[in-house]
C-alpha cells in the first residue's frame, strides 16, 4: 500500500513532542513546537474559507517556522507556491499577484506596504509566522481570491536565479516521495539509528529544488538538522568539530571558502568523504582542497529542471574510478539518461566528443530535456561538466566560455574566486570583464599581473578588457555566482 507525501508530513508531525528536531541559532527546536505552528497555520487557514486544497504561496526562509509550515502545508495537501524572499517588496508583490494564491504565508515582515496592497487587491488572507508560532495578518483574516487548484498536489519551487530572476518550476508531491523520500525506506516509526546520527546540516534555500530535496527528506525520516540561515565557514567548522561526521557536504563556493579559512587538517581527518554540486567546481580548487586535506570530494550534477540530480561520483564508484576520472561529476544515477549533442546538428556525439548535454531524469518523464551546458561523456560513461553555452561571450566572432577564463585565473596564487561576464563593445559586440577576489593575505596584484598570468593559460582573444577586484564576489543564497549582480558592477564602472 503506498503513503502519499500528505501522509508521512503528517505522520512526522506526529511525533514525540519533546523530541529536538531543528537547532536553529544555538536552540533546539521540538517536534511540539513545530506542531504548534502547523495547528495554527491549518486553523487561520480554515478560518479564511479557503479550501482544503487551496493553493498558498510560502515566503521560505530558513527558519524552524517556515519549516513547520511547509510540513504543515504538505499535510494538508495544499499546492505550494513558492515566493522568492531576497527582493525587493515592490518585486515580491509582484509575484504574489503573479502567483494569485489563496493565502500568503511568510515572516511578519513580508507584509510591506506593497504586498498588503496585492493581497487587498485580490482577496488574498495573510498568515504571518513568528518565532515558532503563527497569527493572522490584521485586515486580511478572509481568503475570497480567484485561484486555480492544480490537479494534484504540488510545490513550485524557485530556480538558483544564477542567470536571472528565480523563476517557478512545479513539482510534484508524488514525484517528491518517490524520487526524494523514498516511501519504501520509511518505517512507521522512528529507528534509533536516525536519532543517533550527526545532525544533517541545511543550508540551501527552503523555496528551491536543493532545499526541498534535502530539507524534507530529513525532516520527514525524523534526523535531526541544524538549520542555517546562510551557509558560513565557521559555522560548517564548528559542525564538524562537535559532531565528527564521516560524510559532508559543502556548496562549490565553499571548497574555496574552507582553503581560503586555513583550517587545520586535523579538524575535518573524521571527513572520509566531501560532496558537492549545484555548480560547478573547478578543478584547480578540487585538487589544492583534496591535497591539503587528503579527503576526496565526489562532484553531482543536477538542475531544477530535472528535480534534482542525474548523475554523480558515489561513494561506491570513487574506489575504482575517483583519482582517474578527476573533475568528473560521474556516472548517470539509476533511471536517468545522459548524452552529448552536436550545437549545430542536433546529432548524437561519440564518447569523448564535447557538446550540449541532454538528459533524461525518471522525475519528469520519457522525453529527453536539451541543457545549456557544455558536456562530454567519456567511453567509461562519466560525466565531465564544462561549463554553460548560453553564458558564452561572442567577441568580435570568437566564442568564449567564461568558465575557462575562470579556471585560468584560480591559477594565479592569489585569486581565490573569480567571475567573467561579456560586456557591451561598439567594435566586438560583447568583451570578457572579470571580478576578482583574492586570498586573505595576499597583496594585490596589478591588472597587468593578472593579464600576464592568463596570456601563459588562454588564447589573446580570452583576455578581459575590464577587471574588478572585489572584497567579495556576488552571489547568491544558493552561493552560486550571481552573474547579473558582477554584471552590475560593470555597468555602474560604466556609468
Amino acid at each position: 500500500m503506498s503513503t502519499t507525501l500528505a501522509e508521512l508530513s503528517a505522520r512526522a508531525l506526529a511525533r514525540e513532542a519533546s523530541q529536538p528536531i531543528i537547532e536553529f541559532e544555538g536552540r533546539w527546536v521540538t517536534w511540539g513546537e513545530m506542531r504548534h505552528v502547523t495547528e495554527r497555520l491549518g486553523s487561520l487557514l480554515d478560518a479564511s474559507g479557503a479550501p482544503p486544497s487551496a493553493p498558498v504561496a510560502l515566503v521560505a526562509r530558513n527558519r524552524p517556522s517556515s519549516v513547520a509550515a511547509l510540513l504543515g502545508l504538505i499535510a494538508g495537501s495544499h499546492s505550494i507556491r513558492m515566493v522568492h524572499p531576497f527582493q525587493s517588496p515592490a518585486a515580491m508583490a509582484r509575484d504574489v499577484e503573479r502567483l494569485k494564491p489563496a493565502a500568503l504565508v511568510g515572516a511578519a515582515e513580508e507584509f510591506t506596504d506593497e504586498v498588503r496592497s496585492v493581497l487587498r487587491k485580490h482577496g488574498i488572507a495573510g498568515v504571518a509566522l513568528s518565532d515558532m508560532d503563527a497569527t493572522t495578518v490584521p485586515g486580511f483574516e478572509r481568503c475570497e481570491s480567484q485561484f486555480e487548484v492544480p490537479a494534484h498536489p504540488q510545490i513550485e519551487i524557485l530556480t538558483s536565479g544564477t542567470t536571472g530572476p528565480p523563476k517557478h518550476f512545479a513539482i510534484s508531491f508524488e514525484t517528491i516521495a518517490r524520487h526524494h523520500v523514498g516511501v519504501h525506506l520509511l518505517a512507521s516509526s522512528q529507528s534509533n539509528d536516525v536519532l543517533q546520527m550527526p545532525p544533517m546540516t541545511l543550508f540551501f534555500p527552503l523555496g528551491n529544488i536543493s532545499g526541498v530535496y534535502s530539507t524534507i527528506p530529513t525532516m520527514l525520516r525524523g534526523r535531526r538538522a541544524e538549520l542555517w540561515d546562510r551557509f558560513t565557514v565557521a559555522a560548517w567548522h564548528q559542525h564538524v568539530l562537535r559532531y565528527r561526521p564521516e560524510l559532508s557536504g559543502l556548496p562549490p563556493a565553499g571548497v574555496q571558502m574552507v582553503l581560503d579559512a586555513n583550517i587545520p587538517a586535523a579538524d575535518l581527518a573524521c571527513i572520509r568523504f566531501l560532496s558537492t554540486g549545484a555548480a560547478p567546481l573547478d578543478p584547480t580548487v578540487q585538487r589544492a582542497f583534496e591535497e591539503r586535506y587528503g579527503i576526496p570530494i565526489l562532484l553531482s550534477y543536477g538542475a531544477t529542471e530535472f528535480a534534482g540530480p542525474v548523475a554523480a561520483m558515489t561513494p561506491q564508484l570513487y574506489p575504482e574510478w575517483g583519482k582517474r576520472k578527476f573533475s568528473s561529476v560521474g556516472r548517470a544515477l539509476p533511471g536517468s539518461q545522459l548524452r552529448v549533442t552536436d550545437p549545430e546538428t542536433g546529432a548524437v556525439l561519440p564518447p569523448g566528443k564535447e557538446g550540449i548535454l541532454e538528459v533524461i531524469s525518471p522525475r519528469i518523464g520519457p522525453d529527453w530535456i536539451r541543457t545549456s551546458d557544455v558536456a562530454l561523456i567519456d567511453e567509461d560513461g562519466f560525466l565531465f561538466h564544462r561549463g554553460r553555452a548560453d553564458g558564452a561571450i561572442i567577441r568580435g566572432g570568437f566564442k568564449l566560455l567564461p568558465e575557462t577564463i575562470e579556471r585560468a585565473l584560480l591559477l594565479h596564487p592569489s585569486v581565490s574566486a573569480a567571475a567573467v561576464v561579456g560586456v557591451p563593445d561598439t567594435r566586438l559586440g560583447q568583451v570578457p570583464a572579470a571580478a576578482i577576489q583574492l586570498k586573505p593575505g595576499f597583496a594585490p596584484p596589478t591588472f597587468a599581473d593578472l593579464e600576464a598570468h592568463l596570456r601563459a593559460h588562454v588564447l589573446a582573444t580570452h583576455i578581459p578588457v575590464k577587471w574588478r577586484l572585489v572584497e567579495d564576489l556576488p552571489r547568491n543564497r544558493s552561493m552560486k555566482t550571481d552573474r547579473p549582480a558582477v554584471q552590475r558592477l560593470f555597468e555602474e564602472e560604466g556609468a
